[in-house]
Formats: structure tokens, C-alpha cells, sequence
């Protein structure tokens, strides 16, 4: 696990976004239901420790994810997305720590500014996430190695055609690898040999016939 990963951010950060994106969901179904609910009791333990193991991970989260600014390798414009990734990541995580700490001192009935607060919060989570999985995806950062469209096999390019569209090389036709080695524009030149082969024998036999059946009416004698 340590050799793959060049950090452990992507894992922590799994378990941040989910745990507080649950504990978001758990608080808001809670404020909606009525007060003598069966199911207020449990939404309040699922709210509270969704909210507070979710920030502990979250604390994790930005350790890791503070190495990872200071080592992984990128250019200017992956820095700037990195930048932007990890300031919004320190507000969220601020205001969880805040709304962590305000659970705790809370222990029974929230105050109705403790919603809207873990709404924006959570509206906060959802737009670091989008912002890291830019950082990956669109930048590229954190990635060892890219698939290796060379060699064995071929690189899938799905688009207007729909369905499998090979890599050319300046323009030449598609050459695929069989065990033999043999290409397509081979095989199609050797079965034209082999198909003119054929319709010269043909012919040749053809020859044969004909001329068999007019040596054999010339010896037939004729009577007149």
C-alpha cells in the first residue's frame, strides 16, 4: 500500500467526505422530523458520531494532505489548482472543527443557527471535493504512472464512432498483432495469389476438358 500510494490523502480523504456528508444528512432529517419522532433518538447518535468521527478523520485528512502539497511533484498550473484545493479544504475543515466542538457543548436541542451552519459546511465539503478530484483528474496530480497505450494490444478512443477506434501511425491503416505475426494487408496480398492460383488451375482443367472432348469427336468416325 505504501509503494503504491505517494501519500495516504486519498485514503483518509474517503472517510471525510462520506462520515460528513452523513452527518449533514442525519442532522437535517433530525431538524425536519417532529420532536416525539421514534426515530429521533437514533438520528441523534448517528448525527453526533457521524459529525465527530467524520472531523477526526478530517483532521487526518489534512495532515496527509499537507505532505502531499509539500512533496508531490506538479507544475505552475497544478500548483494553482493544488492552492485552491487546500485553502478550501482548511476553511471546511475549521468550521467542522467548530460545529464538532458546538455538538459537544450542545448535548441535547441544537440552536437553529447550528443548520444552516453545517449546510454551508457541508456545501463546503462538496465543493473541496470537486476541487481535489480536479487536482487528480484534470492535473494529475498524485499519479505515478499512466496506462501505456504501447506494445501489446491497442488504446480505445470512443467518441463520434461509437465503438473501438485504434491508433494509427501517420495515417496508415490499422495493423493488428496476431500470434503469427502476420498484418491484414499481408494475409489480403497472399489470398489474392492464392485465389489467382486457384482460378488458373481452374482454368487450365477447364483447357483440359475442352480439348479432351474435341480429340475425342475428331477420332469418332462419321458416316454421311
Amino acid at each position: 500500500m505504501i509503494e503504491i500510494l505517494p501519500n495516504w490523502h486519498p485514503v483518509f480523504v474517503h472517510f471525510t467526505i462520506a462520515l460528513l456528508s452523513m452527518a449533514v444528512v442525519f442532522h437535517l432529517l433530525k431538524a425536519i422530523l417532529p420532536t416525539k419522532n421514534e426515530y429521533q433518538v437514533a438520528l441523534s447518535i448517528l448525527a453526533k458520531s457521524n459529525l465527530l468521527i467524520g472531523t477526526g478523520f478530517a483532521i487526518m485528512t489534512a495532515i496527509a494532505g499537507w505532505f502531499a502539497y509539500n512533496s508531490v511533484a506538479h507544475d505552475t498550473p497544478s500548483h494553482l489548482a493544488m492552492t485552491e484545493h487546500r485553502n478550501w479544504a482548511l476553511l471546511t475543515l475549521g468550521i467542522f472543527i467548530v460545529l464538532a466542538l458546538w455538538s459537544l457543548l450542545q448535548k441535547h436541542k441544537m440552536t437553529l443557527i447550528f443548520i444552516p451552519a453545517l449546510l454551508i459546511a457541508g456545501g463546503l465539503l462538496a465543493t473541496t471535493g470537486w476541487l481535489g478530484g480536479e487536482a487528480v483528474y484534470r492535473y494529475g496530480l498524485g499519479v505515478k504512472s499512466m496506462p501505456n497505450s504501447s506494445g501489446e494490444g491497442h488504446a480505445h478512443q470512443h467518441g463520434g464512432g461509437e465503438g473501438h477506434a485504434h491508433q494509427h501511425e501517420e495515417g496508415e491503416n490499422d495493423a493488428h498483432q496476431h500470434q503469427e505475426g502476420e498484418e491484414h494487408g499481408e494475409k489480403t496480398a497472399n489470398q489474392a495469389m492464392l485465389d489467382k492460383h486457384n482460378e488458373s488451375s481452374s482454368t487450365t482443367e477447364h483447357n483440359k476438358e475442352e480439348h479432351k472432348r474435341d480429340k475425342s469427336h475428331n477420332e469418332t468416325p462419321h458416316k454421311h
